[in-house]
């Protein structure tokens, strides 16, 4: 995955760019169609899939370390169901209706997901951090996301244990699989 970040920014500040990003693909996603629907679809897919495991490897764990076990359990749950859906919208065609209202349907729920962590978590992240902690974070966020997978894998989904185990794993796998379309497209 390519970020549009800087080598010394802090896990909130890349977290938020990508939220960002993750807006402005879903709102191209929206409005356009053939090549363009499924290009734009398949770097949100593969922007999701390394920023929620990344997410999991890296805050969750700090999240928790701050006695905030309920706030780290409902965003990984909403990560869980969010990468079923995204491995469901994977399988179908752009062009179809099914795929538009499927769509409509995940995109309010990352909406309200992506809201949640930053009203409720990255400021207790933030408050609770000093600035070297945080920039050391943006970089261990970067890393994890540099050997994250770039398709949902539901079964790993909202586990930081098993993003450990099997997500660079499934991310050789993903990577594969993505040079052989490219290669055969």
């Amino acid at each position: 995955m390519t970020s549009q970040t800087t080598q010394g920014e802090d896990v909130i500040a890349i977290l938020l760019q990508q939220h960002q990003r993750v807006k402005e693909l879903m709102a191209d996603i929206r409005t356009a169609d053939g090549d363009h629907k499924r290009q734009a679809f398949d770097e949100l897919r593969a922007l999701l899939a390394a920023h929620e495991t990344a997410e999991e490897m890296v805050l969750r764990p700090v999240t928790r370390s701050l006695g905030e076990q309920a706030v780290a359990q409902a965003r990984n749950a909403e990560e869980d169901q969010a990468n079923h859906v995204l491995a469901d919208l994977e399988k179908l065609d752009p062009a179809d209706a099914e795929f538009d209202a499927t769509f409509a349907t995940f995109e309010q729920a990352v909406l309200m997901h992506a809201e949640k962590e930053e009203r409720e978590e990255f400021p207790l992240v933030q408050a609770e951090s000093s600035p070297q902690r945080l920039a050391r974070l943006g970089k261990a966020l970067l890393a994890a996301e540099k050997i994250a997978p770039t398709h949902p894998h539901p079964g790993a989904a909202g586990s930081t244990t098993a993003q450990w185990t099997v997500g660079p794993f499934a991310s050789l796998v993903d990577r594969a699989r993505d040079a052989v379309t490219r290669a055969t497209s």
